[in-house]
């Protein structure tokens, strides 16, 4: 399987918010050539801004040199739209969790990139199936769901639609494991499996702060010390952003009907209010 991964020798990473950014940071790392789009140049600069950051965290905590550090981001190029990606072999998209905007953006990336190249998703939630189907390559489109924050968490979710070839997969596979991370393969349905289990316990322990049944450090302190989980699921919620949180459960919701998917009407009303979480300072808590 690594011997076709020569055919890899440009990774585009289409959106440089946190977790694009991290993509393309983790591809650098592992030697690739990195393209980073955003919709401005100055967006995909901001991105590349974010990992040299990360990096000299790195170089502090002893973990890279300061060579590693110039080595990694001379790999990493910031391009303006994505006409710039055509270069790439394998492009990763990591815009907001929008299927509408992620079908106009696959069409796109259809249009400007080679004939060869992988067409590659980080959504978290929306079927790949029907991703693909804005594309004329849909047997080359695949889901790649990273992990927040990429340069730290193990895993990926890899997801084949309905389309998706057995080279497109293994490719995938291969590349996910250049990068050091493990894979699951998760079947073409709304949430996958993480979000699947994630995000309807997230609904809950809203659930439970909006029914009064505890306080939101009681429901994390209870979640943490009585199952073991590094944070709680408040706490949690307010690092992805209760936006996404809302939009995945609204994809569950509406993907396999059922009522025990519907968000908390707590959960919607926050993201009404613009408490976002972590990035707008204000969520379940305080920042």
């Amino acid at each position: 399987m690594s011997a076709d991964l020569e055919q890899i020798k440009v990774i585009g990473v289409l959106g440089a918010g946190q977790m694009g950014a991290g993509i393309a940071q983790v591809a650098a790392t592992v030697g690739y050539q990195v393209l980073l789009a955003d919709i401005s140049l100055e967006r995909s600069e901001q991105g590349k801004a974010g990992v040299e950051k990360q990096l000299t965290r790195s170089v502090v905590k002893e973990r890279i040199t300061e060579a590693q550090k110039t080595e990694i981001l001379g790999r990493l190029t910031p391009v303006g739209g994505m006409e710039a990606l055509s270069g790439a072999d394998f492009v990763v998209e990591a815009a907001t969790e929008n299927e509408e905007l992620k079908l106009k953006l696959f069409a796109q990336l259809d249009e400007y990139c080679a004939p060869h190249a992988i067409l590659a998703t980080n959504t978290s939630s929306i079927p790949i199936t029907r991703i693909a189907a804005a594309t004329t390559r849909p047997h080359k489109v695949i889901g790649m769901h990273f992990m927040n924050p990429v340069p730290v968490m193990k895993l990926v979710e890899v997801i084949k639609g309905l389309a998706t070839d057995e080279e497109t997969y293994e490719l995938t596979e291969a590349l996910a494991a250049k990068m050091g991370k493990t894979t699951v393969l998760a079947r073409d349905m709304p949430g996958f499996i993480v979000n699947r289990i994630l995000m309807p316990m997230i609904n809950e322990a809203v659930t439970a702060l909006y029914e009064g049944i505890g306080s939101r450090e009681d429901i994390d302190a209870g979640m943490k010390l009585g199952t073991n989980q590094p944070m709680g699921p408040l706490t949690l919620a307010d690092f992805i952003g209760l936006d996404t949180c809302l939009a995945i459960m609204e994809v569950l919701h509406e993907g396999m009907g059922d009522s025990k998917y519907r968000p908390c009407p707590l959960l919607k009303q926050y993201v009404d209010a613009g408490w976002m979480g972590r990035k707008s300072g204000r969520g379940f808590y305080e920042y």
